[in-house]
């Protein structure tokens, strides 16, 4: 009968240290590191107004017939803050590379707010303050970068900032890739 007892009393204890290590396991996986289910997918289809033109509409068109580098960012976003420079940077040294914002879960005073403040490195931002496009996407957070090829196929997700290792090492082999096979 105590055998039975102490069996009893043990079992929330296993249950509770199997759930622990389950936690810790979780917590060491880098999210960034999660491929994304749409690479080479066509980009959703998304119908949206432009953050500085609501009157013009955008779809999934703006990605054809030029690689593109699709962000997403809000004014919100500290990270996307800090990446921003180097946006600015890539996109006025890159002429042959389209830089798309997707203004995500913002308000537009403040996202034109701070492009006024540090540029636009954007050919056009699309405005989804309701993330109507980001689930789509399968955007989780902000900042994250989206390599789109000529055709409109994702190539490439990076999640996190963008700095000049990230653009360096990771993402601008990629751009020149699908930019070659255009030509």
């Amino acid at each position: 009968m105590a055998t039975t007892s102490a069996s009893r009393a043990l079992l929330p204890l296993g249950i509770f240290l199997a759930l622990v290590a389950l936690l810790f396991y979780g917590l060491q996986l880098d999210p960034r590191k999660v491929p994304s289910p749409l690479i080479g997918k066509p980009a959703p289809d998304f119908t949206l107004k432009s953050l500085k033109n609501p009157s013009q509409t955008l779809t999934q068109e703006i990605l054809l017939g030029k690689v593109s580098l699709v962000n997403v960012w809000a004014s919100w976003c500290p990270s996307c803050r800090q990446e921003h420079a180097e946006l600015m940077r890539i996109a006025a040294r890159n002429t042959n590379l389209q830089v798309i914002g997707l203004n995500w879960k913002d308000t537009r005073p403040e996202a034109l707010q701070m492009l006024r403040q540090f540029g636009d490195p954007y050919v056009v931002s699309i405005y989804d303050p309701d993330n109507d496009s980001g689930i789509d996407w399968g955007v989780y957070g902000a900042p994250e970068t989206f390599i789109v090829d000529a055709e409109g196929i994702i190539r490439h997700k990076h999640v996190g900032p963008v700095d000049a290792q990230v653009w360096e090492e990771r993402i601008r082999p990629i751009v020149e890739q699908y930019q070659a096979t255009k030509s």
